[in-house]
């Protein structure tokens, strides 16, 4: 018999888990496309209830399925978004102006997918190194040249580093502190590896804007925990890494770019942003639970909206295809009960998801040329992160008065 409780205790504080964030149901794990195969198969799906700890404030999802299971074949590569190469391209310039990093500095990226950022560092004579648990991610990064090991990150990885004479100047890590089921393990793992004055980036999306903005298919069971700036500064404290400063970005529909150092490192001191973010966090109420308890209701109203357009526009025989095959869509669809009898199909530039379907809903996902074979009235974009670079890219469906919808952070026709 389950013990129902070990998938209940917070991942940091060990506290029981008891107050609900948001309840999703039943979903899929959301980057796992099916095959024609799969498609006569039993598909499992697992709860997607999120909570939050009533000590230390972190909202996290209960971990049901293996991080192996879910990462160690990867259909998601970083270098099919043009918006993202040219954020991670300014990212390196920014480190490289800020930290003066060379020739003899060594960078270390955690998660660090198909390369897409390290090459801009290679490019620039520093030294790098990728970790990246996807064995068909990694060795596409080691086929353009960048040195990566497929190895989940944590304390013994970053033990086997140091032993083979690999310590970070730079250690980062994008969109992947949220999806670590040990935190504690993950951050001793980056004490470990980080050189007496090295620097962490990490970024992440940012819980005040997933509330704000109604994010909630941004909820996933890759995305274990979902972090605000003083959940985050109170878990790096705890073991042994300060924060001195943080970035806002836009990227993920709000994210934070986190600064840190080991504690002992006084060479940095702590920005006046961290301060003032922290500040504003505790003014909206990040550290009350009835602040929490706000969000659930949101999420239904955003359901029952969604479902009113597309009825309304399927009675009008209206025909909508989707543009995208994100994990954060399907969180969506699956959540709104929504399949081929709303969305005929979707379609994504990367040759990894076409010709499979999404999870759950089972949606065919074709190339983007099916868009112009027929011509659909509303093209719904699932990635809305992206929906400026998707505009732009699909501005011809204007020509047979095709429009643009999102549905996060609200119903929208543009």
């Amino acid at each position: 018999m389950t013990d129902i409780n070990k998938y209940k205790k917070c991942r940091f504080c060990a506290t029981s888990l008891k107050h609900t964030f948001a309840d999703l149901g039943m979903s899929p794990l959301a980057n796992s496309y099916l095959n024609e195969i799969q498609l006569q198969q039993m598909e499992p799906f697992y709860p997607l209830h999120v909570y939050v700890c009533e000590t230390c404030y972190l909202v996290q999802l209960p971990v049901f399925e293996s991080p192996e299971h879910i990462f160690s074949d990867y259909a998601y590569f970083s270098s099919y978004s043009e918006s993202w190469l040219k954020h991670a391209k300014a990212y390196t310039d920014l480190m490289v102006g800020r930290f003066g990093f060379n020739s003899h500095s060594q960078v270390i990226e955690i998660a660090s997918n198909d390369g897409y950022l390290l090459q801009y560092f290679k490019a620039s004579g520093v030294s790098v190194l990728g970790v990246e648990p996807a064995k068909n991610v990694a060795k596409a990064a080691r086929d353009k040249g960048i040195p990566t090991i497929d190895k989940f990150f944590g304390v013994q990885t970053a033990q086997e580093l140091v032993a083979d004479g690999k310590s970070a100047d730079l250690l980062l890590g994008n969109n992947v502190l949220a999806h670590v089921p040990n935190i504690n393990d993950f951050v001793k793992g980056m004490k470990i590896v980080l050189k007496p004055k090295g620097v962490i980036t990490m970024e992440f999306p940012h819980l005040m804007r997933l509330m704000d903005e109604n994010q909630f298919d941004t909820i996933y069971h890759e995305h274990f925990s979902y972090f605000s700036l003083i959940v985050v500064d109170k878990i790096f404290a705890s073991h042994g890494l300060t924060l001195f400063d943080v970035d806002e970005l836009p990227t993920h529909g709000g994210s934070l770019r986190i600064y840190a150092r080991h504690v002992e490192d006084t060479s940095k001191p702590i920005d006046k942003k961290i301060i003032a973010l922290k500040n504003k966090e505790e003014s909206l109420g990040f550290t009350n639970l009835k602040h929490y308890f706000t969000f659930s209701e949101k999420v239904k109203e955003t359901k029952r909206k969604i479902l009113s357009f597309l009825v309304e526009a399927k009675q009008s025989r209206k025909s909508i295809v989707g543009y995208g095959a994100p994990a954060k869509g399907n969180t969506l669809l699956n959540y709104c009960g929504i399949r081929t009898d709303f969305i005929d199909y979707t379609v994504d530039r990367s040759p990894h998801k076409q010709n499979h379907y999404l999870p759950g809903t089972r949606i065919p996902i074709f190339n983007p040329e099916k868009i112009n074979e027929t011509k659909p009235d509303y093209l719904l974009i699932l990635p809305w992160n992206l929906k400026e670079e998707i505009m732009d890219q699909m501005s011809h469906i204007r020509e047979w008065s095709g429009k643009f919808v999102v549905f996060i952070p609200k119903v929208e026709v543009l």
